[in-house]
């Protein structure tokens, strides 16, 4: 390349890093005629990252089934760029499986690639190889006057002007790569224990007990952790999923077909004994096995771009559950209903015409829609209820942990019995509608409109908690080990609204729907770490924010500061500095940032966020190349 070649450093080269990649590679023959250099600057390969590489245990699956992931823009994604379609991970299977599509394959996946269909949920090895042939067709689409350099390590600072070339500094490394612009592709954020959890970490290292604090699963060492040892895990989510996984069936033990649907757990005899409890009490809800059984809802419709654009019109500030949520909630209920009248029509009293005429009148929370939902759907079963979905152990007491036993394995039977039976095919259309409400909610946070209360403590808080238990839950098979761990006592409850406390040389934890305590010597919080620049680990980003080049965000209404962990960029991406300047060479975005970016997988034909992101950000840098 010549010295006139402008180059552009991607810091990060997971899913996310190479989809800016493929934008720039597909914007480049409209926007920008010269030389160009990309480099990708990663510890972990480019495609997979850290996260998807192959290096991790062969148990550990995705959360999402093959049809519904995808790394290529397709004709819904409303972005300037080209649209560049290309086949989901269901559709690559099968393109390799023919001979259609050349992929490199490890050998230790053909079996997989073999027997994984559409709707089975494949390994999280499976989809590395998805993300390296998706990296490799990225490469083979770049025009000649576009060239990839690779780079495995990890960048350390970032120095220069705003008005300059940028030195990006990496590990074990004495000179610099230089660049015109730099683009942080943020994941989630590994950092330092917050206060209550240092105080747990020191409390444990002065009683010779063990604490794990929020991290990823995949990448912690468990080998520490006991046969027979009392273990606490504090979370009920997809991190506890992983946990379940590693100290059961990555010990040795195993799972064989029981009476029906069930599975029957065989010990080891190498697990520990695991405790776990949540705020609610109850894992994430299972994914649905199934596809719609109806036509599709026309989303969006009560929560769109109309809707939106009034509500950036109003001169006053948001909040969630009194301006936002009667519209969210109308369109989650239009998804649900609209597939429950139009494939389940046995099960209403009304055609959809007429169901849908009479709710598009009514507000949400009226008592005329919940007079017409009775009308109309005679079964209380198959209304859409979002308080008990949420909370479905609120105000329950129970004798003892037995009790609780018996009635959350029957709750988990009941959502199995749901999500992979098609009569509930409603369900999937709430979740199809979720997917769009997170989408335009996304304009309103960008756009700073909420409150700071209403948007750390309501949308970071509950609506992101409440989105990933209801859509991100994991595959329905992990829900039927759960109760099979549940039956052979491997895995015990301890009750919603979990607390734990350090007390005389233990970790003791309890609920207030159950009497007794549970004494245990390691406690893992079974989470992801919560945003927090201030105590990010990352070296790149604490050197930025003790320089003042890179800052938390804080939102403000009066003298009241609220913190949202995350760091603070324009609506673009552009990096803000502690004066509020946006710098005009540096870029980040990523679900820890202030713009909000999803962390899970594209699905298909959903006009998704992170498509329409990467190209705009493609689109800006290309054009100031000009």
């Amino acid at each position: 390349m010549g010295s006139t070649a402008k180059a552009i450093a991607i810091v990060g080269a997971g899913p996310r890093g190479i989809g800016l990649l493929e934008r720039i590679a597909a914007n480049v023959p409209e926007l920008y005629g010269g030389r160009l250099v990309v480099h990708l600057i990663d510890p972990f390969p480019p495609g997979p990252g850290r996260v998807w590489r192959f290096k991790q245990s062969p148990l550990l699956r995705m959360n999402s089934m093959p049809a519904d992931v995808t790394m290529f823009t397709d004709d819904t994604v409303q972005c300037a760029g080209p649209i560049r379609p290309g086949p989901t991970l269901a559709e690559w299977v099968v393109g390799v499986r023919a001979g259609e599509l050349a992929a490199d394959v490890n050998p230790e996946l053909l079996e997989e690639l073999r027997s994984v269909t559409a709707t089975t949920f494949p390994t999280r090895r499976l989809q590395s190889a998805y993300l390296d042939w998706f990296y490799a067709w990225v490469l083979d689409s770049l025009p000649d006057s576009v060239d990839v350099r690779v780079h495995e390590a990890t960048v350390v600072d970032i120095t220069g002007p705003a008005d300059d070339i940028q030195s990006v500094w990496l590990s074990g490394r004495s000179e610099p790569v230089l660049a015109d612009v730099v683009v942080m592709t943020v994941g989630h954020l590994d950092a330092d224990p917050s206060p209550e959890e240092a105080e747990l970490a020191d409390h444990a290292a002065r009683h010779g007990l063990r604490y794990v604090p929020p991290a990823y699963t995949a990448d912690l060492d468990l080998s520490g952790v006991a046969a027979g040892e009392s273990v606490l895990l504090r979370g009920f989510g997809l991190a506890f999923v992983d946990l379940q996984v590693l100290l059961t069936e990555g010990r040795g033990g195993r799972f064989t077909p029981g009476p029906g649907d069930s599975l029957v757990y065989h010990p080891s005899g190498a697990e520990p004994l695991l405790y776990v409890g949540s705020r609610r009490g109850v894992p994430y809800h299972a994914k649905p096995a199934y596809p719609l059984q109806g036509n599709p809802a026309p989303l969006p419709k009560f929560f769109g771009p109309p809707e939106v654009a009034d509500l950036l019109a109003r001169p006053e500030r948001l909040g969630l559950r009194r301006d936002l949520w009667p519209l969210m909630a109308k369109e989650i209920g239009w998804g649900y209903y609209h597939e429950l009248f139009a494939a389940h029509p046995d099960r209403v009293r009304l055609e959809l015409a007429e169901f849908a005429d009479r709710y598009a009148e009514l507000d949400w929370d009226s008592e005329e829609m919940a007079s017409l939902i009775e009308k109309a759907v005679p079964g209380a079963e198959d209304r859409l209820d979002f308080a008990a979905l949420d909370r479905p152990l609120n105000g329950l007491r129970f004798i003892d942990r037995t009790a609780l036993t018996h009635h959350v394995s029957r709750y988990i039977e009941a959502d199995l019995a749901r999500r992979e039976d098609s009569e509930f095919s409603a369900d999937l259309g709430a979740f199809l509608a979720l997917l769009s409400v997170f989408g335009q909610i996304a304009h309103l946070v960008t756009a700073a409109k909420l409150t700071p209360e209403s948007q750390v403590g309501a949308v970071d808080g509950w609506w992101f908690g409440f989105f990933s238990y209801f859509a991100s839950g994991p595959p329905g098979h992990r829900l039927r080990e759960l109760l099979a761990l549940i039956e052979a006592g491997v895995v015990r409850l301890v009750g919603p609204d979990m607390w734990v406390r350090a007390d005389d040389g233990k970790f003791v934890a309890g609920s207030p729907s159950v009497p007794g305590e549970i004494v245990a010597t390691t406690l893992v919080e079974a989470r992801l770490p919560k945003p927090s620049v201030r105590r990010a680990t990352d070296p790149l980003i604490r050197t930025l924010y003790e320089r003042g080049e890179l800052v938390e965000e804080i939102l403000r209404e009066g003298v009241q500061e609220h913190t949202t962990g995350r760091i603070t960029t324009t609506v673009l991406g552009g990096l803000v500095d502690a004066d509020g300047r946006s710098h005009a060479r540096r870029y980040a975005f990523g679900p820890h940032t202030s713009i909000r970016s999803p962390g899970a997988f594209t699905r298909p034909q959903t006009n998704a966020v992170g498509f329409r992101q990467n190209d705009a950000v493609a689109r800006a840098i290309l054009s100031d190349f000009k």
